[in-house]
């Protein structure tokens, strides 16, 4: 596994994390932080792991209203938790970060929803962020 992947799956644990907790995602994160220093063989993923969560953090409303337009049906309460995640962190690859290519988000948020989530998970997460990746980057 490549670090960036690594690091979106610490990303997309963080959200989890604090999604269940209901605590402040800012919390996980600073806890995460804590962790890492304290585990340097880990440091390739972190980086891009916190860039990541600071990302969805600093967007939130804007990835939220734009994956509530996109899932069709499907409010952000309803949704699993993890396909949650998985949404928020390729939302904001695919809106923030124009040098990971949209075909790789998708892939790998794919991927995390196969192997994380409902057997529907990964057909969901495919139809919404292919919305999601039309209008982000035409």
């Amino acid at each position: 596994m490549g670090a960036r992947t690594k690091a979106r799956k610490r990303a997309l644990d963080m959200l989890y994390v604090a999604d269940v907790r209901q605590v402040p995602v800012q919390e996980v994160l600073d806890e995460e932080t804590r962790r890492a220093a304290a585990q340097p063989q880990r440091a390739s993923s972190w980086p891009y792991a916190e860039q990541i969560v600071r990302g969805v953090i600093d967007h939130r409303d804007e990835i939220d209203a734009e994956l509530s337009q996109r899932a069709v049906g499907w409010t952000l309460a309803r949704m699993p938790v993890v396909d949650r995640a998985i949404l928020r962190v390729a939302t904001w690859e695919l809106r923030h970060n124009p040098e990971v290519p949209t075909a790789v988000v998708i892939a790998e948020a794919i991927e995390f929803a196969t192997v994380l989530s409902t057997e529907e998970s990964a057909s969901f997460v495919n139809g919404v962020l292919g919305a999601v990746a039309e209008a982000a980057r035409p």
